[in-house]
């Protein structure tokens, strides 16, 4: 299958932010309380649901040594990831993501992909990422020929969303995370899933320089365990 030589529509290229990141795992009674306290002070994220939230899935890519596994869980200070995500059953909006943490700050880059690029991902046909032009499609290409990144795993979860604008704040409720079975299924919104953190959500907070104080009392919970948890490395256990 042949692809569009050019993406949809090119995010910036300019260097990102690094943000702050703190994640806790949390039990589903104080998911529930913490959630109508958040949504009593915070606007909700504008693309949710009725329901005030909404469906994510990712494929993630490893090399053939599990080398961004590995350092997830040997703590390396410099590591990155890379990703194809959509959100609900929604294939129009499709991003190649690239997330990295530095000295534990953050940071994410992605540009947008076409359903007929994506597919050619999947079928093992790389040419349109180094022909257009784009640096992080560029990057790509390199580290699927060098460092023979492959698609390891999927990953589904159901995401309340928060916004606060002082700090350029997120805050994120993931619950029902999942591993699907099958990487090449990843565009089959019916994609069979196993859970892998049943009775437990996950609680991420993302900020630049600062936290509101608003917002580290709203996230106070009794005895809440700090986490320094990944998805990704969640799910590959199901592997």
């Amino acid at each position: 299958m042949m692809a569009a030589a050019t993406t949809a529509t090119m995010t910036t290229t300019k260097p990102p932010t690094l943000r702050h990141e703190i994640k806790h795992q949390i039990r589903p009674t104080e998911d529930l309380v913490l959630s109508q306290r958040l949504a009593r002070l915070f606007a909700r994220d504008p693309h949710a649901g009725p329901d005030g939230t909404y469906l994510v899935t990712s494929l993630y890519f490893d090399t053939p040594y599990d080398t961004a596994l590995r350092q997830k869980l040997d703590g390396v200070n410099r590591r990155e990831k890379f990703r194809l995500r959509y959100y609900g059953e929604d294939l129009t909006f499709l991003r190649l993501e690239k997330k990295f943490k530095v000295n534990g700050l953050c940071g994410k880059r992605s540009v947008r992909l076409t359903l007929e690029q994506v597919q050619s991902l999947l079928a093992g046909e790389y040419g349109f990422l180094l022909q257009s032009g784009h640096p992080l499609l560029v990057e790509f290409y390199s580290k699927l020929q060098g460092q023979l990144l492959r698609p390891k795993t999927v990953v589904r979860y159901q995401r309340e969303a928060f916004r606060y604008g002082p700090g350029n704040v997120r805050l994120t409720l993931d619950r029902d995370i999942r591993s699907g079975l099958g990487q090449v299924n990843f565009l089959d919104p019916n994609l069979l899933c196993l859970p892998v953190m049943e009775g437990c959500t996950l609680l991420e907070v993302k900020y630049d320089a600062f936290l509101p104080e608003i917002v580290r009392m709203a996230i106070q919970i009794p005895d809440r365990r700090g986490a320094s948890c990944s998805k990704y490395a969640l799910c590959r256990r199901m592997d």
